[in-house]
């Protein structure tokens, strides 16, 4: 949508609302409703101020320590959420509604440089130096529920229903179940201005998942946001609940496959992988090189580290195949498709953050000269000699840690708040007792 199909649906009183919107350190929309008239007569040029603690909290909103940006100390200051007209869009699943997406600026216009935005805003102009651009596509998977989520909520997450009770992975039948709902959230991204696919069931109880066309990294990133957010308003609203919990129980996890390829940025784009088959090669080798020390940023959550299970179609080893599933990196395609998915996210990731260790991964591999080892053939899983992925956020987080690439990449400032939040995740974690724990010790120890 343009501003000024904005402007004349508004005064004709077919919009009312404006969402203007913001993406977290968890990847969560985070934002204002405004009306249509104060976005279009201030908002849109001015920007709308908004608590810099949205990206210095825990996924409980709770304020904690250790952010340089933002704490008790300095105030709990403003940022400016910055409206990116390009990203202004109906939204069909709510009366009269639109939504802008915002960068994140200070008050003097400088970049809030922790923004997941911002971040994988940098890489791209990195990538842009060159005369290059990023194609990019996430495939999310999620679990439906016939409990709501307030139900979910008084159940204790315990004894939820789940919307099919079998594997229903490529199976017609058993998605028909879950298809009024499939299909409206399918019908409504397209009317959002989403290039559906299709979309298809999984293996664990419930699972689905809804593909869209690659576009450019930026865009698919707030595609995936927009999506992930407006698919739990659809499950609401039909009285059902959805999750992207990385690992829900102990059948398979979600995962989020992103494809992704550079292209040549002419008119138009040229893509670059088959006809580089060096540029391929040494970006590929990048990402084997700094897969382990970068996994905190595709995997960011205490839950992300259960998907790594043997046979579970989640990869264990740092290894690449050609069409090889049991590998985190697969390459497929040919000619102007040849790309490569990197399988190591789950779906609770921040695709913002994802991308942009994909690309400093990929640009460290080109710098450094690195020769691309052979493709991994057989089964990853018993592959004993491939370094494996980082077991616990503690393990992933030590290693962003002492990430050089990381620090060249993304700044001190970057890596100094996303460990934070790391830290903030594992003492969490730690000062929680589990029902595992209870069933375990209650009686019998």
């Amino acid at each position: 949508m343009k501003l000024d199909e904005l402007t004349e649906a508004a005064s004709r009183g077919d919009l009312d609302t404006v969402l203007l919107a913001m993406t977290d350190m968890q990847g969560r929309l985070q934002g204002k409703r405004l009306t249509a008239t104060h976005f279009l007569n201030e908002v849109a040029e001015h920007g709308a101020e908004g608590c810099n603690y949205l990206l210095a909290v825990d996924v409980d909103m709770r304020t904690v320590e250790g952010y340089e940006m933002s704490s008790w100390d300095r105030g709990y200051s403003d940022m400016l959420l910055v409206p990116d007209l390009d990203t202004l869009r109906p939204v069909p699943w709510q009366e009269g509604t639109v939504m802008c997406l915002a960068d994140v600026a200070w008050l003097d216009g400088s970049d809030v440089v922790a923004s997941p935005r911002q971040i994988l805003r940098r890489q791209l102009a990195r990538l842009a130096e060159r005369g290059w651009l990023a194609n990019a596509g996430t495939e999310l998977e999620f679990v439906v529920f016939l409990d709501t989520y307030e139900e979910a909520w008084h159940k204790g997450y315990r004894d939820l229903r789940p919307a099919n009770l079998y594997n229903v992975d490529y199976s017609l039948l058993g998605t028909a179940r879950v298809e009024p709902l499939i299909r409206r959230i399918r019908n409504s991204m397209a009317a959002a201005g989403m290039v559906v696919e299709d979309s298809k069931g999984e293996c664990n109880f419930g699972q689905h998942e809804i593909n869209f066309r690659y576009a450019d990294a930026l865009r698919t990133a707030d595609e995936h946001s927009i999506y992930k957010n407006g698919a739990k308003e659809i499950a609401a609203e039909e009285g059902m609940a959805i999750t992207f919990m990385a690992k829900l129980d102990e059948r398979e996890g979600n995962s989020c496959h992103i494809h992704f390829s550079l292209a040549e940025d002419s008119d138009p784009p040229t893509p670059l992988f088959a006809r580089e088959e060096p540029l391929f090669r040494s970006f590929l080798a990048g990402q084997l090189a700094c897969l382990r020390e970068m996994t905190l940023m595709l995997a960011p959550h205490i839950n992300s580290y259960k998907r790594y299970a043997a046979g579970s179609f989640a990869p264990t080893a740092v290894a690449w195949g050609k069409d090889n599933r049991t590998c985190s990196l697969r390459v497929v395609g040919h000619g102007p498709s040849l790309r490569f998915e990197n399988r190591v996210g789950g779906a609770d990731l921040n695709p913002y953050l994802a991308l942009s260790a994909i690309i400093a991964s990929g640009l460290h591999g080109v710098d450094a000269g690195l020769e691309l080892e052979p493709a991994l053939e057989g089964n990853a899983y018993t592959a004993g000699d491939r370094p494996r992925l980082p077991e616990t956020l503690r393990d992933a987080r030590d290693l962003f840690a002492s990430s050089d690439v990381a620090r060249g990449a993304f700044g001190e400032e970057v890596v100094a708040h996303y460990l934070n939040a790391a830290d903030v995740e594992l003492s969490a974690f730690q000062s929680a007792v589990t029902d595992w724990e209870r069933v375990r010790g209650f009686e019998r120890l």
